[in-house]
């Protein structure tokens, strides 16, 4: 006689509140730590649950990328970080995000012809930028100029179209290089360099933020790949704030080009995306070799409010990953420049090497993080600070823009609607401003 195989109960945890017990499902994904379902928590139990900054919530589901911060991992649809730097190329990756696999090599030309020749902004879009200060931070112009995009192209507007999210997608990803280049060089007093279809997508960049009319730019290739790899390094993160900031605009059913600029206005605070352009205001603050053992000291000081920025990370408890391969590339670019007597560098470099030794440094496991490196590299390549975080909005809209199409064909979404705990006054009865 057969025996029926056992049907596999699903893991539940036990709640246990005002004498009630109640029981909520385990989800456990492909990999990482499993979740406790509480979406019908409050219908059940009349509660809900106390998260300030949602670390220790999932509010979605995912397939784009994975971070197990202990273990120093990040992987794209599954790929290693250092991997996909060495071997692969940032439109490569950026169909990866979108896509969920590496394209064929049909794929991969259709899809970088698509954007290169998208790379080019509406022409009525330049006088937008005389609207803004000549010293306006970068940021502050390409919050404005991403969210007037909905302004020009009406036809890649309609979310519930998978066609337009398509042709949306590739825009962005397309028309970022160009946007954050004007950024530059009106920033700079320069004129606009327009993009060129016979260069690749991160040579044509360096081009429209280099080149002048006055004389030939030729791009370095050794440049080009180190720029290549910090887009890649920066196209994806998981649900960090920018990236749930994208997603909340979403949810409202706003069109993609707001969401990205919502993204861009969260990416510009200095707690996420400004943490490059900090280190190198602490390594200026620094100045000389001599005055490390000075801040060293006071970085060990619990008492001292000043800390050592660009060594640790919030995520990663272990050497950020993507930092092993920013600074092999770092040191690559400084080779290429012969770049040798820079004071900052000096500090840097022997900041790295105090970290990478001392044991304060190795317990706390405060080491070198990839805006540390990054930050030094953008400056010797030519980059005012002011346009770190630019780039950092540049390379991430491809992570935003996969982020937003997942969720839009995601059939659980909702609207996000965080709640809170009320600490204010109860009800109070109105007083007429005569009696007051």
């Amino acid at each position: 006689m057969s025996s029926k195989p056992a049907v596999e109960q699903p893991a539940l945890a036990t709640l246990t509140t005002n004498g009630q017990t109640y029981e909520l499902p385990i989800i456990t994904g492909t990999v990482g730590p499993s979740v406790i379902d509480v979406s019908d928590l409050y219908s059940q139990t009349d509660q809900f649950t106390y998260d300030p900054g949602f670390t220790s919530t999932a509010a979605c589901e995912s397939k784009i990328t994975y971070i197990d911060g202990d273990a120093g991992i990040l992987l794209y649809r599954g790929y290693p970080i250092a991997e996909l730097a060495e071997k692969s190329n940032f439109v490569e990756i950026a169909f990866l995000l979108l896509t969920g696999e590496l394209p064929s090599k049909a794929e991969f030309e259709e899809f970088n012809h698509a954007i290169t020749h998208h790379t080019m902004v509406h022409e009525q879009l330049l006088k937008f930028f005389s609207g803004f200060r000549r010293d306006a931070h970068p940021m502050a112009i390409m919050c404005g100029v991403v969210g007037a995009l909905s302004a020009f192209y009406h036809d890649s507007t309609d979310i519930n179209d998978a066609y337009q999210r398509m042709v949306a997608s590739r825009r962005l990803i397309a028309k970022m290089p160009t946007i954050a280049a004007m950024a530059l060089k009106y920033s700079l007093g320069q004129p606009f360099v327009y993009p060129r279809n016979d260069l690749d997508y991160t040579a044509d960049f360096l081009h429209m933020c280099f080149a002048v009319p006055a004389q030939e730019y030729k791009v370095n290739p050794v440049i080009a790949r180190a720029m290549d790899r910090i887009f890649i390094l920066h196209a994806d993160h998981e649900q960090n704030a920018s990236t749930s900031t994208v997603r909340l605009a979403s949810s409202s059913g706003a069109n993609p080009f707001a969401c990205v600029a919502a993204g861009i206005a969260c990416l510009w605070g200095p707690a996420h995306g400004g943490a490059n352009e900090a280190a190198l205001k602490m390594l200026a603050e620094i100045g000389e070799v001599d005055r490390i053992p000075e801040y060293i000291k006071r970085a060990k000081d619990k008492n001292d409010p000043f800390r050592l920025m660009g060594f640790g990370h919030r995520v990663y408890k272990n050497y950020d990953p993507r930092a092993r391969v920013m600074q092999q590339t770092c040191h690559e670019v400084l080779k290429e420049l012969g770049i040798t007597d820079d004071p900052m560098l000096d500090v840097a470099m022997e900041l790295e090497r105090i970290a990478l030794s001392d044991d304060y440094f190795i317990e706390k496991k405060l080491y070198p993080n990839i805006d540390f490196y990054s930050g030094i590299t953008l400056k010797a390549i030519g980059f005012p600070t002011t346009m770190f975080t630019a780039l950092f909005a540049l390379a991430r809209t491809t992570g935003w823009v996969a982020q937003w199409n997942e969720m839009i064909e995601d059939p659980s979404q909702r609207i996000g609607r965080p709640r809170q705990v009320y600490s204010g006054h109860t009800e109070r009865e109105y007083v007429d401003l005569a009696k007051r």
